[in-house]
């Protein structure tokens, strides 16, 4: 009895294997990937938070978050952690970002010129600060496009030749009835 739950939990390892081989499910990496997470998070905003005062900055505090999810997806499976990070949230973040630089850089044209912290005439702190969300919009818009493109490339390798074969022709012959 034992031997053929052995041979259906086999066959059904064996069936995850050819349906994925890319992805082989490690404890000793997923443990390592969910304590080691926070902590390269953490940096990351804090090297995006301090680009203003140290190196760093916005570009390579979004670099390092990015990373956090790259960890995530080869510690877990790139397919499930697309589907735990899929929907709006890699665009929000982008757009948020993009939106945030451009607020805060048409704001001063008001008093001065883009992107010139003192014309919102809030003192040396208010200058930090506004460097500080400049940051953290550049953080949010790398981030968010390293992401997006591991995924769309990450879903393109998976893709056998066939598929790639099949799609392109489907691509020629529905641009020449155009």
């Amino acid at each position: 009895m034992s031997n053929n739950a052995d041979t259906a939990s086999d066959t059904d390892t064996r069936a995850e294997s050819i349906n994925n081989p890319t992805y082989v499910e490690s404890t000793i990496i997923m443990t390592t990937v969910r304590l080691v997470v926070p902590f390269i998070f953490t940096f990351g905003l804090f090297v995006m938070f301090h680009g203003a005062d140290s190196a760093g900055g916005g570009f390579q505090g979004g670099v390092i978050v990015a990373s956090t999810v790259l960890l995530l997806a080869f510690a877990f499976g790139i397919d499930a952690t697309r589907r735990w990070i899929e929907g709006p949230l890699i665009r929000t973040a982008i757009a948020t970002g993009g939106g945030l630089f451009i607020l805060i850089g048409l704001g001063a044209l008001i008093n001065g010129q883009f992107l010139e912290y003192a014309a919102y005439d809030i003192g040396t702190t208010g200058i930090k600060y506004g460097i500080e969300l400049v940051e953290l919009g550049i953080g949010a818009i790398v981030s968010g496009v390293l992401i997006g493109l591991f995924f769309t490339l990450a879903r393109g390798d998976m893709l056998t030749g066939g598929d790639i074969d099949q799609r392109s022709s489907q691509e020629q012959h529905g641009s020449d009835r155009s």
